[in-house]
């Protein structure tokens, strides 16, 4: 029982744990992000834009 009262106790390594969920919660934000402007932009589109520049 002591062993979990030490490990309740111990803040040595909480920064750490917590700067790596920010950094995993901006990940996943930024992927989300990423996947949603693929899903509006199709190739398609953008080969249809590029051709009408040219014209």
């Amino acid at each position: 029982m002591t062993v979990f009262k030490a490990l309740l106790h111990d803040r040595a390594g909480s920064a750490a744990v917590e700067y790596g969920l920010i950094g995993a919660l901006v990940s996943i934000a930024i992927l989300a992000g990423i996947l949603q402007l693929a899903a509006s932009l199709s190739l398609d589109s953008i080969a249809t834009l590029v051709s009408d520049a040219m014209k």
